[in-house]
């Protein structure tokens, strides 16, 4: 009898080994977790994403979901659009601008994904930012062997070290070389232009909400500074603190930017949209009585250039608006054309600002 069983065992082992042999490299297994994918890596490398985590990382990446605009623009820029199998629901309405894109299916909002459509496409990675979507994604999607990658791209001072990062991650360390390469010969005409500066205009900025500003640790913070202007809302201490119409009054600012977030400015022939926001602004009470608006110094500018990959095209109109005797033949127009030639492949047109 215990013969007999010993040859069962025997055969049973060696059923489940020839099994085993034949599972693809990626094949199922079951964990306590859920069911995960075994990857198969070649390599793990290690990064810190925008949370100031560690994050293994197994290469070659194949298959990315990508949730933000910021981070697709970066890796066209990088040359890996074919890596890329999911998108958010925003890409499909913006087809002229991601003509590459725009038929990849979709995985719902960039904040508030579908992760069942997610793990449906088997990606290795999933791009989102560091505060959305909530931090359950990595609990609802690491059990299916998926990594959750966090970076921002939307802050100047975190989006160069970001590229690289994306660059090794993606195995494209000389075009990431290439974009940051030309972020800081611009950044660095720009700043050279701007250091013996002794007037910095006061500046009023703006979010997207109604009397929403932009504090420290806001992206439009930190244009407003590199581009020469002073934030009245540099005492804030957070990011995007809602204000009163009388704050604004009270400080005086010479200079008011407002971000919109309006979509599909590629696809605009005419500034209406644009005007029509700034002719808000001018029919606030009492707010002829603000210098901005008595200089006509009240500036709209879009999301697509406010912050994010193209921030230094509206850090550029910046700098324009608020020192026009310095940057009096610079043209942000033709960096923005050169930005989306070079890194983009696509041809410059929409209405970004205004006026």
């Amino acid at each position: 009898m215990k013969k007999l069983l010993s040859v069962q065992v025997m055969v049973i082992f060696l059923f489940c080994s020839v099994i085993s042999a034949d599972l693809p490299a990626r094949a199922l297994q079951w964990q306590a977790g859920g069911i995960t994918a075994d990857k198969n890596r070649e390599k793990n490398i290690r990064i810190k994403d925008a949370m100031g985590r560690s994050v293994e990382v197994g290469l070659p990446v194949k298959r990315m979901v990508v949730l933000t605009s910021d981070a697709l623009e970066v890796i066209r820029a990088l040359n890996a659009e074919n890596l890329v199998v999911g998108v958010n629901s925003g890409i499909a309405r913006d087809t002229l601008f991601w003509p590459g894109l725009k038929d990849k299916p979709t995985v719902g909002r960039w904040m508030e994904p579908n992760y069942e459509l997610i793990v449906d496409l088997n990606p290795d990675i999933v791009v989102g930012y560091a505060r959305h979507p909530a931090q359950d994604m990595e609990k609802k999607l690491s059990p299916f062997g998926i990594t959750v990658l966090r970076l921002d791209f939307y802050k100047i001072r975190t989006l160069l070290k970001e590229v690289e990062i994306l660059g090794r991650i993606l195995e494209r360390e000389k075009e990431a070389g290439q974009l940051t390469g030309w972020y800081r010969k611009k950044m660095n005409f720009m700043q050279k232009r701007l250091k013996d500066i002794n007037d910095r205009p006061d500046v009023y900025v703006e979010s997207y909400s109604k009397h929403q500003t932009t504090g420290p640790g806001s992206g439009g913070h930190e244009i407003c500074v590199l581009a020469g202007g002073y934030n009245i809302a540099s005492n804030f201490s957070i990011p995007y603190p809602q204000i009163t119409p009388e704050w604004v009054l009270a400080n005086n600012p010479h200079v008011i930017i407002k971000a919109t977030s309006l979509s599909n400015c590629y696809a605009m022939s005419r500034p209406d949209p644009l005007k029509s926001i700034r002719n808000e602004i001018m029919s606030r009470p009492a707010w002829d009585n603000i210098r901005a608006l008595q200089d006509d110094k009240v500036y709209v500018m879009a999301s697509d250039i406010w912050t994010g990959p193209r921030a230094i095209i509206g850090t550029s109109y910046m700098a324009k608006w608020f020192h026009p005797d310095i940057f009096r033949n610079f043209d942000p127009e033709k960096l923005h054309k050169e930005y989306l030639r070079k890194f983009q492949g696509i041809k410059y047109q929409g209405v970004y600002v205004y006026p």
